[in-house]
C-alpha cells in the first residue's frame, strides 16, 4: 500500500488575511478547533467591538459563558497578548484562546502563569496552528493545544497565592513581635530582621544550638531550643546533658516543657508551646500572642543558658 508524505503548507498561502480570510474560515469551522481543544464551542459574532477594540471572535462553550478567539498567522508578540486580556476583561468573557503560529517561550510562560494566578472560572488556551497536505491533497489545519488550563495548574496557583500571603503575614508578624521584645528589654533576637519563615532563630552561645521562636497558622505558638550541630550523636550528648538537669531548668522556667529527643532523626529540640492564638488570627489578637511569645522566652532562655554554658566549659 504506498504511503504518502506529509508536506506542511505556508499558512499565507491559506489565508492571506487574519480576518477575511482565517477568521472568517474559523467562524464556520469552529467545530475543528473544538475537537482540538477539547472543549464544545458555537460562535457568537465575529470582530465584536471591546471598547476602541475589537476581538476576532466571540464564541460561548457549554455552559453559555463567553470565549474571546484571538488570531495571529504570525510569531506571538506583546501587542496580542495585550489584546488577549483587554478582551477578555472587557467582554467579561470566562476563557480566552490565542492562535498562533509560532508561541514563543516568553508568551508560553505567560499563558501559564495567567492560568496560575486567575480565578478557578477562568482560562487561557495558547493553541498552535500549521498545515498539511498529503501528496496532492487539499491543506488542512492542524491545531495544537501548547498551554491548556488544568486543575493541577490552578492548584498550584491557589498554593503559590497562598504561600505569598502568608509571606506577608509572617513578615508583618515578626516585625511586631521583635519591636515589641526590644521595647520590653527581651534582646536576644535583637539583630534578627523579620523573615518569611514560621519560624525565627537567635543563637543560644553554642554553635548549632538556636533560640527559635516558632508560630503556626492557627492556635498555636512555640518558644524553643532546636539543637543542631551537624552530627547527630554530639545533638543526643547536648541533649542528654541538659535533660539531666531537667527539674532544675523547669522549675527555673515555671512549668513543664516538652523535651524531644527525637531518635529516627539527627537533631532534637526543647520547646514550651502557647495556645494563645495563631498567624490567621485577627491583628487584633496579635499583640497579646507577641507579648505571651516574648514573655517565655525571655523565661526559656534564662532558664536552659546556664546549662548550655556548661557545656562548653
Amino acid at each position: 500500500m504506498p504511503v504518502g508524505k506529509l508536506e506542511s503548507v505556508p499558512l499565507r498561502e491559506l489565508w492571506k488575511h487574519e480576518e477575511r480570510g482565517f477568521s472568517s474560515w474559523l467562524e464556520h469551522n469552529i467545530d475543528v478547533l473544538s475537537e482540538a481543544l477539547g472543549i464544545s464551542l458555537s460562535v457568537e459574532q465575529r470582530e465584536k467591538a471591546a471598547g476602541t477594540f475589537q476581538a476576532d471572535l466571540v464564541a460561548k462553550d457549554a455552559g453559555d459563558n463567553l470565549v474571546i478567539i484571538e488570531n495571529q498567522l504570525e510569531p506571538t508578540d506583546h501587542e496580542h497578548l495585550g489584546k488577549v486580556l483587554i478582551y477578555l476583561t472587557n467582554l467579561e468573557a470566562k476563557t480566552a484562546i490565542w492562535i498562533t503560529s509560532e508561541p514563543r517561550p516568553e508568551h508560553i510562560r505567560a499563558i501559564d502563569w495567567l492560568n496560575e494566578v486567575t480565578p478557578g472560572d477562568t482560562s487561557f488556551y495558547l493553541v498552535r496552528v500549521a498545515a498539511y497536505r498529503i501528496g496532492g491533497s487539499e491543506p488542512a489545519p492542524l491545531f495544537t493545544a501548547i498551554v491548556a488550563p488544568s486543575a493541577e495548574t490552578k492548584d498550584l496557583g491557589r498554593q503559590k497565592k497562598d504561600l505569598a500571603e502568608r509571606h506577608i503575614l509572617r513578615l508583618k508578624f515578626w516585625g511586631q513581635l521583635l519591636a515589641r521584645a526590644k521595647e520590653k528589654g527581651v534582646m536576644l533576637h535583637a539583630s534578627r530582621s523579620p523573615s518569611k519563615d514560621h519560624w525565627i532563630s537567635a543563637g543560644a552561645g553554642k554553635s548549632g544550638l538556636e533560640f527559635n521562636y516558632v508560630i503556626w497558622l492557627e492556635e498555636r505558638t512555640a518558644v524553643e531550643l532546636y539543637i543542631d550541630t551537624g552530627d547527630g550523636e554530639q545533638n543526643k550528648h547536648i541533649f542528654d546533658s541538659l535533660y539531666s538537669k531537667k527539674e532544675e531548668i523547669e522549675a527555673k522556667f515555671g512549668g513543664p516543657l516538652l523535651w524531644e529527643r527525637l531518635d529516627n532523626r539527627r537533631a532534637s529540640r526543647i520547646s514550651f508551646s502557647i495556645r494563645k492564638g495563631g498567624l490567621k488570627d485577627d491583628e487584633s489578637n496579635w499583640a497579646a500572642i507577641q507579648d505571651e511569645m516574648i514573655e517565655a522566652m525571655d523565661r526559656f532562655s534564662k532558664a536552659l543558658k546556664p546549662h548550655i554554658q556548661a557545656l562548653r566549659e
